[in-house]
């Protein structure tokens, strides 16, 4: 049986902070361009081989940050435009969070010293699972609704 999902005037927020990621994407992919220049990593490469260049992790970590929010993408934007069909302020405010968060992770991954990455970026974890109960919510309402 198919189900009518109304979207409230509030999933506008859960929008603008699907765009905000992707504005915060666009930064790192640049972060990574620019260390490609400094340490001198060109294309194809994706990871600098320490033996072959004395700056491999300094570059590494700087791509590494961007590469782990690539990797983690897919699971923000289902989580956070599913939960926030239910909860849109709630799931928007965890967006907000969660952006926020790996823009620190990154900045601190780029400094060279991995373990930085968990300073404030750690909070990611804690707003990633907030958006994954959203969206467990919405699926269970899925259910019982269609139970009932």
């Amino acid at each position: 049986m198919a189900v009518l999902i109304e979207l409230s005037k509030e999933y506008g927020y859960v929008v603008l902070t699907v765009v905000a990621y992707a504005f915060l994407n666009f930064w790192m992919t640049f972060q990574v361009g620019k260390a490609r220049r400094k340490y001198k990593v060109f294309y194809p490469t994706l990871y600098a081989i320490e033996s072959e260049n004395k700056d491999a992790k300094l570059f590494n970590c700087v791509q590494r940050g961007h590469q782990n929010s690539l990797e983690m993408m897919p699971l923000f934007f289902v989580t956070v435009l599913v939960g926030g069909l239910q909860h849109p302020v709630i799931a928007a405010a965890l967006g907000v969070l969660y952006t926020l968060a790996r823009f620190f992770y990154f900045k601190g991954y780029a400094t060279g010293v991995p373990d930085n990455r968990l300073k404030l970026g750690g909070l990611n974890f804690l707003a990633i699972i907030g958006l994954i109960l959203c969206t467990a919510s919405f699926g269970i309402n899925l259910v019982i609704r269609e139970a009932i």
